[in-house]
């Protein structure tokens, strides 16, 4: 497995049972375990998480900090190993990740079972068993459909196909669908699915394209959501084509050429804080990240996955300070006073929204966190 370690320290490579975190002496440093997904499907997703790293705090409160870092190739079997290895091997303060919802959902078991501060870098199910020490810092799935089947509405879309992935992801967002698109008066008249590694999609656009409606929603994320893109429009189907915000990144463009003009994609703000209006808490972040990742990897090269990791630094740069108050680090008190603090720090400003977390809402996100993009010659503008 690969492992990147930001840290002098390497760990040691020894399994060790349980999952309950031991009382640990006081530490100097903050330890915080992240696991992303760095190859297989969903690379696209985790290398902007990864990269965004080299541009958050090293320090907070005057405490360094100890990011390790480690691959789990969207895997949620390898996200469970690389969650207990923070647990048993690093003793995190704190755990971040994953990349995807399958293996988030795996992370956060574990966290919430030791009793270790998460933060979600992809959405994923918050159940009562995951949400006293997760949070989720990408945008929740409910206010990201909202602006698209908005526009749907105003646009005069009556029917809608739906072709998602066959997992957690794709369910997440079939259901929004059907929550909240079919009492607006939106008819859904066709489901079809699509594992993430599929190369081939053609029998479900078939099936999608015979179905003929206004419109069809696409429940990916990452590289692969452009194989339904270009294959529906290769199979002739002329209608609206939506994305969810995970697949908002250049990557996708550079997939899915000609294919992807006027598609129309949610999307958090950091994908164009120059757009914004200077009053918007989400601009000074959003550029802050956009132009460091850009000088380092390109003009263009910006990305909404890397605001989610970025943006657990900028919570974590509000309430390390108010634990390291109450306790030490490397201790079970200084982990609970991090998770107290989530809930009592308000209006923290990121690049991808304002976050208010509380014991109910652990996404802590607002209409702020939003906005819908289409492809315009290549590039991604606000849509109208």
């Amino acid at each position: 497995m690969n492992k990147l370690t930001l840290s002098m320290a390497a760990m040691a490579a020894v399994a060790l049972p349980g999952l309950i975190a031991p009382a640990l002496a006081q530490s100097n440093e903050i330890v915080i375990g992240i696991s992303v997904t760095t190859t297989g499907p969903a690379a696209a997703l985790g290398i902007p998480e990864r990269n965004a790293l080299e541009f958050v705090a090293k320090e907070i409160g005057g405490v360094p900090l100890k990011l390790i870092v480690l691959d789990d190739g969207g895997d949620p079997t390898a996200a469970t190993t690389n969650a207990r290895r923070f647990v048993t091997e690093s003793k995190a303060d704190i755990i971040m990740g994953s990349s995807t919802t399958p293996p988030t959902a795996a992370i956060s078991t574990v966290a919430n079972e030791a009793g270790i501060p998460h933060f979600g870098l992809a959405p994923f199910p918050i159940t009562p068993e995951r949400a006293k020490w997760s949070v989720s810092m990408p945008q929740p799935i409910p206010i990201m459909g909202k602006v698209l089947y908005e526009h749907m509405k105003a646009h005069n879309i009556k029917t809608v196909g739906y072709i998602g992935y066959s997992d957690s992801y794709g369910d997440l967002w079939f259901n929004d669908l059907k929550n909240q698109a079919v009492p607006m008066g939106i008819k859904i008249v066709d489901e079809e699915r699509f594992a993430r590694p599929d190369t081939s999609v053609t029998g479900q656009v078939l099936k999608l394209v015979a179905a003929n409606p206004d419109a069809i929603l696409i429940g990916a994320s990452g590289t692969a959501a452009a194989l339904p893109q270009t294959t529906l429009r290769d199979r002739g189907y002329k209608g609206l084509i939506y994305q969810t915000h995970g697949a908002a990144s250049m990557d996708f463009i550079r997939i899915a050429g000609k294919a992807a003009e006027g598609v129309l994609m949610a999307s958090g703000p950091v994908m164009d804080p120059e757009g914004q209006p200077d009053s918007a808490l989400t601009k000074k972040p959003g550029l802050e990240l956009n132009k460091a990742y850009e000088a380092k990897y390109g003009v263009n090269s910006r990305s909404q996955f890397a605001g989610h990791s970025f943006d657990a630094f900028k919570v974590l740069e509000r309430v390390v300070p108010v634990a390291l108050k109450k306790a030490k680090p490397g201790t079970p008190e200084f982990r609970e006073a991090i998770r107290q603090a989530l809930m009592t720090e308000r209006d923290i400003a990121a690049s991808q929204g304002v976050y208010n977390f509380t014991e109910k809402d652990r996404f802590g996100l607002d209409d702020r966190s939003r906005i819908i993009l289409t492809v315009k010659d290549g590039k991604y503008v606000q849509a109208k």
